[in-house]
């Protein structure tokens, strides 16, 4: 009888525990409907349509996914955001790795540096954008007038020139966020055993083949998430284009992300702005499952 009265007790518990667990999810999940599951969802009916953001949206089934192959500024957006991607990515990996590794070292000032190239990061990328218009200013710039003092009669037009607009692009985004993922880095160093670096030089290896063979090996889940991290943000790239080069010079730096806002806002095609957003989602899902896929073969646990 007592046994069944301590069941009892123990299920009304257990209850209890399981109503004020959902009742403690209800608010995030609420939350998450109404800011983005229902968006989601909304988004992807008028991807479907010819809204235009005013009057009745005649739906047109996909149309504006058809469009997309045949569409010019589509694909000179495409090809630019890979582009970007290709070379921001592995650019920002390695520099914010060779910070990491200078700043572990034990050395004077390391604090002071490690702010340093952090702060930048804790700066709106629109301040970081209207800072770097004026260093690279292709008359008055700073950059431009050292060049022309050393004797080169046209240096480059940076931001302003069709071929060089997109790389300068890189190059600004790749300083402001190589402190964030240096801070990353660290944290993996720091997680790897000493005992590891002695074994290597017992063994004979020399710096090269200790980072080799123990600190690359070791940095692999680091080296991973950091790679994903940076090919996302790669293909949501706006503002420090918009704020910089609006697209141009042409469509010199127009990717994806400002096609949509142009599609959607400035020529009111609300529908087939949709249908590049959630053609970016599925570029953006497909590599992370490529890469996720890959861990196993990746990284060395």
């Amino acid at each position: 009888m007592a046994a069944q009265k301590t069941k009892k007790k123990s299920s009304r518990m257990n209850r209890r525990e399981w109503i004020a667990g959902y009742l403690f999810l209800l608010p995030n999940f609420i939350g998450f409907l109404a800011f983005t599951g229902i968006p989601v969802i909304i988004g992807f009916i008028i991807s479907l349509t010819d809204y235009t953001g005013f009057g009745k949206p005649n739906f047109i089934g996909f149309a504006n996914y058809a469009k997309m192959f045949t569409d010019t500024d589509f694909k000179v957006a495409l090809q630019n955001n890979l582009f970007y991607s290709l070379t921001s990515v592995p650019l920002t990996v390695l520099f914010a790795l060779l910070l990491a590794l200078m700043l572990n070292r034990k050395m004077y000032g390391g604090s002071a540096f490690q702010t340093i190239y952090f702060f930048p990061n804790l700066t709106s990328m629109v301040a970081v954008g209207c800072v770097w218009l004026q260093i690279f200013d292709s008359k008055k710039g700073p950059v431009n007038q050292f060049l022309m003092n050393l004797g080169m009669e046209h240096p480059p037009k940076w931001f302003w020139g069709v071929g060089t607009a997109l790389i300068t692009v890189v190059i600004v985004v790749v300083w402001k966020q190589a402190g964030y993922y240096m801070v990353m880095f660290m944290g993996g160093l720091k997680n790897i055993s000493p005992d590891l670096y002695e074994a290597a030089k017992i063994d004979g290896a020399n710096s090269w083949q200790a980072f080799w063979h123990v600190t690359w090996p070791m940095l692999s889940p680091t080296t991973f998430m950091v790679t994903i991290l940076t090919f996302i943000a790669s293909f949501q790239v706006f503002d420090i284009i918009n704020v910089t080069t609006e697209g141009g010079p042409g469509r010199a730096t127009e990717v994806l992300v400002m096609r949509i806002y142009k599609e959607a806002f400035k020529y009111g095609r609300m529908g087939y702005g949709s249908a590049i957003g959630y053609f970016l989602f599925l570029i953006i899902f497909v590599i992370t499952l490529i890469q996720w896929h890959g861990q196993k073969k990746w990284v060395v646990e």
